[in-house]
């Protein structure tokens, strides 16, 4: 059985607070985000649900013409999100039918046994016409880490299966892709911080990099549409 990625927010939240801030210390990109809230935004989207939403970036991103509502299993991430928010489970979430214009799963779907729970889920409760917003990364990501770091089989949910999972369930699927530098990391602490930051296991020699070293990522965002 594929295995979901472990979920260590309240176990070890200093790994995602690294992450933070290996984002905000290298990355060359825009917060992905501010693109989804712009997104739904435009499609005439006034209410979002945030499955998994953390510490509530998504909310931040979006305009205050929208309103947010946040769910997260993780008290660790419920404590510094905004509000409204709540304590709920992504397969058994606590609201009626039909209730969102919008719902997203941001970097979230892979932790998951069975992601198609969540996704079915979100699909009940969101508005006929209502949009769903999914985003995981490559199972190819950061290809310049290949001979450093141990790798596993694809997981329950990353951007190679998420069109076909989504679409299952959803109509009208669009994805928007990407493969591209990101992270400039400029000596071997900025690398083991993203190394911590990603969860990755060290299996080769941090000696043999040359810095500074460029990471590229890949990835997706996944849409689909309730008719």
């Amino acid at each position: 059985m594929t295995p979901a990625l472990r979920r260590d927010y309240d176990s070890d939240p200093e790994r995602w607070r690294t992450t933070q801030r290996v984002q905000a210390s290298y990355s060359r990109a825009g917060d992905l985000h501010a693109r989804v809230a712009e997104r739904l935004s435009d499609a005439g989207c006034r209410s979002v649900l945030d499955i998994g939403c953390g510490t509530g970036n998504l909310a931040r991103a979006l305009p205050t013409s929208v309103s947010w509502f946040g769910c997260d299993l993780s008290p660790t991430m419920l404590r510094d999100a905004p509000r409204p928010a709540v304590r709920a489970d992504a397969g058994n979430l606590p609201f009626t039918g039909d209730s969102f214009d919008a719902a997203t799963a941001m970097y979230m779907l892979y932790h998951l046994d069975d992601p198609l729970d969540a996704i079915r889920e979100a699909h009940r409760v969101l508005k006929p016409g209502g949009w769903f917003a999914a985003s995981a990364h490559s199972r190819r990501d950061s290809p310049e880490l290949d001979s450093l770091i141990e790798r596993g089989g694809p997981g329950t949910f990353d951007a190679e299966s998420a069109p076909d999972q989504i679409g299952s369930v959803f109509d009208d699927v669009e994805v928007f892709a990407w493969d591209l530098p990101v992270y400039d990391l400029p000596d071997e602490e900025a690398l083991r911080q993203y190394l911590r930051g990603w969860g990755h296991r060290l299996k080769g020699d941090l000696a043999s990099v040359t810095y500074p070293l460029t990471i590229t990522k890949r990835g997706a965002v996944v849409y689909g549409r309730k008719n």
